[in-house]
């Protein structure tokens, strides 16, 4: 069997990580990169992943050219919404290539957009492909991780989780999508004009978790509000005094009959230690047995993703045709074994 060929789509620091990733995993070759920015254009992958060897790989900005030989599988990471991402994934999957797409809505797009959602199994399908979303989170920590615990239980009253994180290590974009280095009242007036958004997938997440276990939910009401820093606080991206705007705080919960069935909250800034809080990814299932899971400090957002989305493949490429989500693969493992010993056929 020949190596599984790839082509990353996006060469930001999320395809470049995916990258590097990918270069170390036998039985893969990367065989094409889609850049965004034309600067990168014509520039070897390995240079672009910050590895110490040429791939003998030139980065492009012509999808058409990047997607013309034979390729297997794209990892794609261009954005996070549906509306951004269509026509890339069309693309895609209309040359019949099997895709794993980062973006935030795409872990479950049934949750966002139905119409949206059928359309591409539709496709994908008619094109003999598999089309998965994943991540970190949404796709694995506050979705597909409870799902796995609630294995253990012989039945689920309800669902609370929460990811806290540290956001230091993010740029400016994420910055000011979490409203770091604002007033308070910037703050909520960012919320209110849509410019902070917090975390992008807490639909996607309770709609995956209540469909596969079978929780029922009729309302998702979400929360955003300002983490004000006692302390300074400072990266290399901004500053923030004391009584301004460190994180959000960013809460989705579920609700059955006017009662709470899964809450999730997930509050981010920037050096939480300053002030004593703990980094970590927290778990609690009430039911028949109870489950509390407690993971500290938290999985770091950015290898995690790219991890996941690598280590997915496998459970793509022997995937039936259509859109999947987490829900629907098994449960993703480390390989450090040639690919190709995973592969059904």
């Amino acid at each position: 069997m020949e190596k599984i060929k790839v082509v990353l789509w996006g060469l930001g620091s999320m395809g470049s990580g995916m990258g590097r990733i990918l270069a170390e995993r036998k039985g893969i070759e990367i065989v094409g990169g889609i850049a965004g920015r034309a600067k990168k254009s014509g520039k070897d992958l390995g240079e672009l992943f910050g590895l110490d060897r040429k791939l003998g790989v030139a980065a492009t900005n012509d999808p058409e050219k990047a997607l013309a030989g034979e390729v297997d599988i794209v990892l794609h990471g261009t954005s996070s919404f549906l509306t951004d991402v269509r026509d890339e994934l069309e693309t895609i999957v209309t040359k019949g290539i099997n895709v794993i797409s980062i973006a935030e809505e795409m872990a479950y797009p049934q949750a966002g957009d139905p119409d949206f959602a059928d359309w591409l199994d539709k496709l994908a399908r008619e094109n003999g492909v598999a089309v998965l979303g994943t991540g970190i989170n949404p796709g694995f920590v506050l979705d597909h991780l409870i799902v796995t615990l609630t294995g253990a239980c012989a039945s689920v009253d309800k669902i609370e989780a929460s990811r806290v994180n540290d956001l230091s290590p993010f740029g400016p974009t994420v910055m000011k999508t979490q409203g770091v280095g604002t007033t308070v009242e910037e703050f909520n007036r960012g919320v209110e004009e849509g410019k902070i958004v917090g975390h992008i997938g807490f639909r996607e997440s309770i709609r995956m978790i209540a469909d596969r276990i079978g929780l029922k939910i009729d309302e998702i009401k979400e929360t955003r509000e300002p983490i004000v820093s006692e302390t300074h606080r400072e990266t290399e991206h901004v500053k923030v005094e004391p009584g301004m705007v460190a994180g959000c705080k960013h809460i989705a919960r579920g609700y059955y009959n006017d009662e709470e069935v899964i809450v999730l909250e997930h509050p981010q800034q920037i050096h939480p230690g300053k002030e004593g809080t703990e980094t970590g990814d927290y778990i609690k299932i009430s039911g028949e047995p109870p489950v509390n899971m407690a993971i500290q400090p938290e999985i770091p957002g950015g290898t995690g993703t790219m991890a996941v989305a690598v280590n997915m493949i496998p459970q793509v490429l022997n995937s039936e045709p259509g859109l999947v989500t987490m829900a629907d693969l098994p449960t993703p493992g480390v390989f450090k074994c040639d690919i190709r010993n995973l592969l059904r056929g």
